[in-house]
């Protein structure tokens, strides 16, 4: 029997959301004041809930280990935020932004919960544009547009390449009016350890100072989880290094159950690996798709010369490149969504295509782009008949004003000019959209416990598109938990201040000392990266873009090794109650060993294959994802019962009043 209960509301999917609102408890103003909650993590979802929940009257503290909210990993979405206020009157809808997320999604996310971000998408825009975010204007004032992947339509505001960054500097600077007002409370430098229940409601957390070491006790009326994704137990990731999903697998070990943690989305539009030395890849927007063509040599000799350094890729005549995914998918080309133009590359790289020293790279080249605006330049220009290098340096410049900084970013790292040269891209892992199973509310399993963001699994189904996680971030901090938190602590206004002197916080309290005291007595022989960097490749290698029955089995058999050898041999220099690192590394990186185990278990329980989840034993004749819709259209919820291999599944069956299931192409 299952224990998940979606809390979905009754009525017609367009307006699920409004009668929800039109019905639920509400806070006084006067009692707001009474009523505590934290806030874990402080990106695009945590720091617009922290301030508008502060804005409303409420009691916030805010955690995050960087030392400044403005370091949270969402600066690094550069490309664009979806919403559906079609500026560019080319057919854009609530609907038609509501079918393209399903639909991106490969049917495998919540209806309700796509259509209320499609209906809240606009706000998010106007609360920006209001807060002062940069976003790009067209000739005439208003605001621009762009295409992402897996749209027919231009829907992605911008702020150049630089978009995460100036949506987090909005929500920052209104957090710091409610900090500067005292209506939140930021500790920065701190990370969340545990949370604590009390009579089975999320009532507060254990958090270390990163700089002292000292473990602090914090309650709370309710507890929100916004804290990210997990694509750091892959180790190379386009993620932040400090990226981790510990406040996520905390809240699991504690009741909270874990959903879809097997679908991860490989990112096309990433640098190539250059060498074992490396500790993360960098990402290049997928806005670069608008504009660029990726190609690989038609001839396997020519390829062959590229990976040798004997050719280079401007010496290749035009009808020697293959761009296959325009030959493949005409309808949207290059700009086909993430899945499937990540395994596009891999099957051109794996046939001998690449074009690196590695084989594992293609091209994403701008020449075409560059004379197209160049010619349109000119005719703004008045300028007759123009030369082939003038229309070169205008479309050059047409280009730097769209992609300066990320054209820069390249030049930086791999020491060749884009405007001359294509540049190299190849897949990475980048995003999950698994993560904290919510109800309609946000809340998981466990009551009192929020989930926000990437941190959830509710909006992505098992592929997310382009520009759409800046959405969902904005949309459940700034107009959805602020309304559904208020339904769970209305009875909550007589309950008065949360003790800290309880046993129930006693408790996780010294657990977390005994196992940060572990790790510093352990005399082992290898650091923490080492078996990071041993679980990374396992990840890649057998649970990665391709997945088959023998890897996922032997995937977990190697990842249990791998923990076991873990606990017996790491070894984390320093002490406990100071600054120290490779102590938080050791904690988190313990984490991903168990996560793993569970995502390798979905992955290997979910018999098809859909979005970023691809089985190579369940593909169409041409390549293409098989989905089993009779068997697998549900979200796969697991509840923790000690060990991931014994982790319990609960399924939610996914229903779908508005919309019925498609075979997704994008041919």
């Amino acid at each position: 029997m299952s224990k998940l209960d979606s809390k979905i509301p009754e009525g017609p999917v367009a307006q699920k959301w409004t009668n929800y609102k039109n019905h639920i408890n509400l806070v006084n103003p006067a009692n707001k004041r009474n009523i505590d909650i934290i806030i874990v993590g402080t990106g695009l979802a945590g720091g617009s809930a922290a301030a508008t929940l502060a804005e409303q009257g409420y009691n916030v503290k805010t955690f995050c280990y960087q030392d400044s909210p403005r370091r949270a990993h969402s600066i690094a979405a550069q490309g664009g935020i979806n919403a559906a206020k079609n500026y560019m009157g080319d057919g854009d809808s609530t609907y038609r932004l509501f079918y393209d997320t399903v639909k991106g999604g490969d049917y495998r996310s919540r209806e309700a919960n796509v259509h209320r971000l499609a209906e809240v998408s606009a706000n998010i825009i106007d609360q920006c544009v209001a807060q002062g975010v940069p976003l790009a204007r067209d000739y005439g004032g208003l605001l621009d547009n762009r295409s992402f992947g897996g749209t027919l339509v231009s829907r992605t505001f911008y702020a150049k390449g630089q978009t995460g960054q100036q949506l987090l500097l909005g929500a920052y600077s209104a957090m710091n009016r409610q900090i500067a007002r005292g209506k939140i409370q930021m500790f920065n430098r701190h990370e969340m350890m545990d949370v604590v229940i009390v009579n089975g409601k999320a009532r507060g957390i254990i958090a270390r100072n990163m700089i002292t070491g000292e473990i602090e006790r914090h309650s709370a009326h309710a507890v929100v989880i916004a804290s990210g994704g997990y694509g750091n137990v892959y180790y190379l990731s386009t993620n932040a290094m400090g990226s981790n999903g510990s406040a996520a697998w905390k809240a699991h070990k504690k009741g909270a159950f874990f959903a879809n943690p097997c679908f991860t989305q490989i990112h096309p539009t990433c640098i190539p690996r250059s060498g074992d030395y490396q500790s993360k890849l960098t990402l290049m927007s997928e806005s670069l798709r608008n504009d660029g063509r990726i190609w690989v040599p038609k001839k396997i000799e020519d390829a062959k010369a590229i990976q040798q350094g004997k050719l280079k890729p401007i010496q290749i005549a035009e009808e020697d490149r293959d761009y296959y995914l325009e030959r493949r998918y005409p309808s949207f080309g290059n700009l086909a969504p993430r899945d499937i133009s990540s395994r596009a590359a891999k099957e051109r790289c794996d046939a001998g295509y690449g074009v690196n020293a590695t084989g594992e790279a293609v091209y994403l080249d701008f020449a075409t782009a560059i004379n197209r605006y160049g010619k349109e330049k000119a005719l703004i220009l008045g300028i007759q008949s123009p030369t082939k290098e003038k229309i070169i340096e205008l479309g050059e410049k047409v280009i730097e004003e769209k992609y300066g900084n990320l054209f820069q970013m390249y030049e930086k790292i791999v020491d060749q000019n884009p405007y001359k040269t294509p540049m190299m891209i190849y897949p990475a892992t980048h995003y999950t959209m698994g993560g904290l199973w919510v109800d309609y509310n946000l809340m998981t399993t466990v009551p009192g416990l929020y989930c926000i963001g990437e941190a959830n699994f509710s909006d992505h189904g098992a592929n997310r598109l382009g520009a759409s996680a800046l959405m969902q971030g904005l949309a459940d901090g700034y107009f959805v938990l602020p309304y559904t938190i208020g339904d769970y602590l209305a009875p909550d206004i007589k309950t008065g201040p949360i003790p800290t002197n309880s046993t129930e916080f006693d408790e996780a309290e010294k657990a977390i000392k005994e196992k940060l005291t572990f790790f510093i007595n352990n005399k082992g022989e290898h650091s923490v990266d080492y078996y990071h960097k041993k679980l990374g490749k396992i990840m890649w290698d057998k649970v990665g873009m391709g997945r088959t029955v023998k890897s996922l089995e032997e995937a977990i058999v190697e990842i249990q090794q791998v923990r076991d050898e873990f606990w017996k041999n790491v070894k984390v220099p320093g002490q406990m109650n100071e600054l120290n690192p490779e102590l938080e590394k050791a904690t988190r990186v313990a984490d991903f060993m168990e996560l793993a185990e569970l995502f390798a278990k979905d992955a290997l329980n979910r018999n098809e294959s859909c979005g970023g989840h691809f089985r190579e034993d369940f593909q169409t004749e041409d390549g293409e994802a098989l989905r089993d819709d009779v068997n697998y259209a549900y979200v796969a919820a697991w509840e923790y019962t000690g060990k991931p291999s014994e982790a319990i599944l609960h399924k939610e069956e996914l229903k779908f009043e508005e919309l019925e299931f498609k075979t997704r192409s994008y041919k």
